[in-house]
């Protein structure tokens, strides 16, 4: 079955105690419309950072109930289509990303986007490669707002998590109350400049519900690699737990020892960086999935 739900329903954290505005079933499809980042609030060169209600900011639509989801079992989100508008915002400042410290005002700029590329200036234009900024469920307890990344996913800007990928969620509590926004037309490794090319759009998305695959962090999968995800107040924690999440997943299904699992990942795998601007910075470890395919771990 496909759904369809609109912008309109939308949260700015991801708690159990969200009210679900739909209910799913095992299988089923969705379209869902997505506000920008900044809630559609910076539409020309005139609508300035300094003028937007900064509660409004990183929107995710839902939260989705996926029947039969409990806690334990993985949400897993096949990303069937992205659709972005043709315009898209950008914007940086003083304290903001990597170079906030050489700025001293905010900064924001719209720019179009024709025939697949961004027009950035009368030099260079940018092919497009959207993706979801933020996308994740609901965590245990408490709340965390959806500029924040975790365990649970949420504002992630992982640039795999785009059309053709598959994402992995752990779940916390029953329907896992998936909720996803904050789409990139594109945007770099690191998001230095603390935004990617901010667009509205849609996003059809199919949802199952896994019970034989044990996460503790996010993972996806690409047609290319598999990569586990994790966030912490430093990359090199998260670097850490994304390595030893990768080393836990090949414990799991071979029997290769922890010497052998090291030497395979130092010569095959790649540490990568998704984000150094969010409240706890995002890195990924990623595999080609011939070497995962070659120990038959299959998702």
């Amino acid at each position: 079955m496909i759904h369809k739900l609109s912008k309109e329903n939308h949260i700015f954290s991801f708690s159990k105690d969200n009210t679900p505005v739909l209910f799913v079933k095992n299988g089923d499809e969705i379209v869902i419309e997505t506000l920008d980042c900044f809630s559609n609030q910076i539409q020309t060169n005139e609508d300035k950072l300094e003028q937007m209600d900064w509660n409004k900011v990183n929107p995710a639509t839902g939260p989705i109930y996926v029947e039969g989801a409990k806690e334990g079992d993985v949400l897993e989100v096949t990303i069937k289509k992205i659709e972005i508008a043709d315009k898209g915002v950008m914007a940086t400042g003083k304290d903001l990303g990597v170079l906030g410290d050489l700025m001293t005002g905010l900064y924001s700029r719209v720019v179009n986007i024709k025939e697949g590329k961004i027009i950035f200036d009368e030099k260079i234009s940018i092919p497009i490669k959207p993706m979801i900024g933020v996308i994740g469920v609901s965590p245990k307890n408490g709340n965390i707002n959806c500029g924040t990344p975790g365990s649970h996913g949420g504002n992630m800007d992982t640039a795999l998590i785009g059309e053709g990928s598959k994402l992995f969620l752990p779940v916390f509590v029953d329907g896992a109350l998936l909720a996803l926004g904050d789409l990139h037309a594109v945007m770099g490794d690191g998001e230095v400049g603390v935004s990617g090319v901010e667009v509205t759009g849609s996003v059809t998305v199919e949802v199952r519900v896994v019970k034989n695959l044990k996460l503790v962090n996010p993972l996806v999968k690409t047609p290319e690699v598999t990569a586990t995800i994790a966030s912490d107040e430093s990359l090199d924690k998260a670097v850490k737990i994304a390595v030893h999440d990768m080393a836990n997943l090949f414990q799991s299904f071979t029997k290769l020892s922890i010497e052998e699992i090291a030497t395979l990942f130092s010569i095959a795998g790649n540490v990568q960086i998704s984000q150094v601007v969010d409240p706890l910075k995002t890195a990924r470890f990623s595999l080609p999935n011939w070497v995962l395919d070659s120990y038959n771990i299959v998702f």
